[in-house]
């Protein structure tokens, strides 16, 4: 099994994040900020990954620290569970509806980390959760996870909706992405022979 614990504390978060990449999209997230257990439980589901998340920080200030350092566990969980990546497809991708918002997601587990984020989120806020703090979230996430991660917003007016398919989104193209390729169980994915 592909699994990963990391424990992170810092000044302002004290984080507790395990992960089993083959799992059954159980999740058990407690990071402190609504919207965001609501996103990793979502991401859990259609990942089809086991994730459990415990996150006490300075949310008293704003949400950014928990959000941005969890994308930080839980990219450095992906990095720890791939190993070496043998035998993984390497690549996914998804298009993704969410009513109204239409998300397009790919990843490759490169070995470099990357972000290329082109989203217009029409309102500052969903709930008490800054919108803006997705783009952080997933930035941490794909420099811990070593993996360029592609986001694009195609269409979408609902700040939520567009948020929620990213999150949808990238959970599917991550489950492509590090699925086992039967007939390349033994090899590493790439013709330089180490991501």
């Amino acid at each position: 099994m592909r699994q990963a614990s990391i424990a992170r504390k810092t000044g302002e978060t004290d984080i507790r994040l395990t992960l089993n990449i083959d799992g059954v999209g159980n999740a058990d997230i407690d990071s402190g900020c609504g919207f965001l257990n609501h996103m990793l439980t979502l991401l859990a589901k259609h990942g089809r990954f086991d994730l459990t998340v415990r996150c006490a920080g300075d949310v008293d200030v704003d949400d950014h620290h928990s959000v941005e350092d969890i994308g930080i566990a839980l990219g450095q969980a992906f990095y720890e569970a791939l190993g070496d990546k043998r035998g993984i497809v390497r690549y996914g991708s998804m298009l993704l509806p969410m009513d109204e918002a239409l998300i397009m997601s790919a990843v490759d587990f490169s070995g470099r980390g990357l972000l290329c984020y082109d989203a217009a989120i029409p309102s500052e806020k969903v709930g008490t959760f800054d919108c803006e703090l997705a783009e952080e979230f997933f930035m941490a996430f794909a420099r811990c996870a070593a993996c360029t991660l592609h986001i694009r917003q195609l269409a979408g007016r609902n700040s939520h909706h567009i948020i929620e398919g990213m999150f949808k989104s990238v959970a599917r193209s991550l489950r492509q992405a590090v699925a086992i390729d039967a007939d390349f169980a033994d090899e590493i994915p790439s013709t330089k022979g180490v991501l």
